[in-house]
């Protein structure tokens, strides 16, 4: 039967219809979702072939200025995507389907975060050889997910060691804090003659002992004659040793006898007993601290004990700073819309605290023009950018990197706070850059997820063995990415374990818990409950005061 309003359908059929289109939809999503995961995970690797010129090969990069060659392709696909960007969607949650779990928007940042719709390319501009590009219309057609967390601090830390790292010879004075470039072997033996521990007696034979009054042996000295069997010598804390002493007896434990000339001793005496013999702490050839260490003090003491004027070190990474973002205020109090800018300060003594050499920040506001000047005339190994990494519409950093030929090598990360960050290099012999987003806890992530392992690379410092805490609170996480959030570590009472406690005032655009921590507790997803070992990042500073505790906690 028909009626004047359309056609007649079976019963059922707009149902089945419907859920045809849905179940073709999904299919398409799906197959979408696998060919961005393929070439994120570096699975495809016909696609790859495709994009070498057939030969299956990566590339090769050129050596840069300082001596260090960029890491392979293959060592960087965790995170890499395309040179041509721009028409690529920017939220790096685009990825996940719209049934995932809700999340309570704590660690949302509006300047970090924000999306646009991707562009479609000018007409008759190259395309980039990608699948995973996704066009205005077409939701079939998803963005790459971004790497883990751990993946992108994998991809840093291989970004900085791309090649040997170069090595120069500092004087003493100026090594401290530079990373050694070589094992660092003792010259000499260490002590390199036979020395007294103690200001004392040395003796030779049975007692008690004769002696002759006078000075006796002193540090700095010449070699003294053989000590003859039944006879004592005053001698002085450090002096050189007579060949033929027994031992050196201390001047609380004898007994002089001035009128006869003898030396009595009012403790057994033991064969060697306050005598430091030669090579007691090393021999000549020795390693003594490996390469990779860092020239503290002590080390500084120990190279000079061993014969060294000058120390075979790495040069520290050298970092400019950009500070990008017109809203900012270099003094004062925040009005009509500005606010202090909290990351200039604080990136400089941050930076040098991971061991770099920083120049002073430079603020270049929202101007793309300076911020390409600024990139392509730097002659830092890294370059570190605050703000600006997201798709607004005065976010300069993705396209002045597209203009420059750019290689994104991680191009968001799912963490949070901070997921907008990303890693690039400006070309095979030139710097890296790490953009940080321009909320001060989530740049802070970016530093510790990109920066800090980054410049260990490029400074030759070996990774630091991770390892955990427990965590005495329940600790929310986010649906798919890791937290990072600030603790504070707590002695046991009573005889328990030590632990974390997470400080409060934890969002993205919050710096009070972060200087009051002493670290970061990486938090999976979902979270974890209280009495949980979590992985501890920590910063390179003091713990943080007592007082912290009724204040953050």
């Amino acid at each position: 039967m028909t009626g004047s309003d359309g056609p007649h359908r079976e019963p059922g059929s707009d149902v089945r219809a419907a859920g045809s289109a849905s179940e073709r939809a999904r299919e398409e999503e799906e197959r979408a979702v696998e060919q961005a995961l393929a070439l994120v995970g570096g699975a495809d690797r016909s696609s790859r072939s495709d994009r070498s010129g057939g030969s299956g090969e990566p590339p090769s990069r050129g050596r840069d200025t300082r001596g260090r060659r960029g890491p392979r392709d293959e060592d960087l696909d965790a995170g890499r995507s395309s040179n041509t960007h721009a028409d690529r969607s920017r939220d790096p949650q685009a990825h996940r389907s719209s049934d995932s779990a809700p999340y309570d928007g704590r660690d949302n940042d509006p300047r970090d975060g924000r999306a646009a719709s991707a562009t479609a390319p000018a007409p008759g501009s190259e395309q980039p050889p990608l699948l995973d590009r996704a066009l205005p219309g077409d939701p079939a057609k998803t963005s790459p997910p971004p790497p883990s967390w751990d993946r992108a601090r994998a991809v840093a830390a291989r970004a900085g060691r791309g090649g040997p790292p170069v090595t120069i010879r500092l004087p003493l004075d100026r090594a401290p804090g530079h990373v050694l470039a070589e094992a660092l072997g003792a010259l000499t033996d260490l002590p390199s003659f036979d020395t007294s521990a103690m200001d004392g007696w040395a003796v030779a034979g049975p007692g008690p002992w004769a002696f002759e009054a006078g000075a006796g042996l002193l540090a700095g000295r010449g070699p003294a004659a053989a000590l003859p069997d039944g006879t004592a010598v005053r001698i002085a804390t450090g002096a050189r040793v007579p060949p033929e002493t027994t031992a050196v007896i201390r001047s609380e434990h004898a007994h002089v006898d001035e009128a006869r000339g003898l030396l009595h001793a009012r403790r057994s005496v033991v064969t060697g007993q306050d005598i430091r013999p030669r090579g007691q702490e090393c021999r000549s050839g020795e390693h003594l601290v490996p390469a990779g260490t860092v020239v503290t003090p002590a080390v500084l003491g120990l190279a000079a004990a061993a014969g060294y004027d000058a120390l075979p070190v790495v040069p520290r990474p050298r970092v400019d700073i950009l500070v990008l973002g017109d809203e900012l205020l270099n003094a004062g109090l925040p009005h009509d819309g500005l606010i202090r800018d909290a990351l200039g300060p604080m990136l400089g003594p941050w930076l040098r605290a991971l061991g770099a050499e920083v120049s002073g920040a430079r603020r270049l506001g929202d101007d793309a023009g300076a911020l390409r000047d600024a990139l392509a005339s730097s002659d830092a190994d890294l370059i570190v950018t605050t703000g600006g990494t997201a798709a607004g519409p005065v976010d300069h950093v993705h396209p002045v990197l597209d203009a420059l030929g750019a290689e994104l090598l991680v191009d968001g990360v799912a963490v949070r706070p901070g997921h907008p960050m990303l890693l690039a290099r400006l070309s095979p012999d030139g710097p890296c850059l790490v953009g940080l987003p321009g909320n001060p806890l989530a740049a802070v992530s970016g530093l510790l997820t990109l920066a800090e392992p980054l410049l260990a690379g490029i400074a030759g410092r070996p990774a630091q063995d991770p390892y955990r805490a427990l965590v005495h609170a329940e600790v929310h996480g986010h649906p798919h990415d890791t937290r990072l959030v600030p603790v504070v570590h707590r002695p046991g009472r009573a005889g328990g374990r030590d632990h974390v406690a997470p400080l409060r005032y934890n969002g993205p655009a919050m710096l009070r818990g972060i200087a009051a921590a002493d670290g970061l507790a990486v938090v999976p997803p979902g979270g974890v409950r209280s009495g949980t070992e979590v992985e501890i990042l920590d910063l390179p500073w003091a713990p943080a005061t007592p007082w912290t505790e009724g204040c953050f906690t």
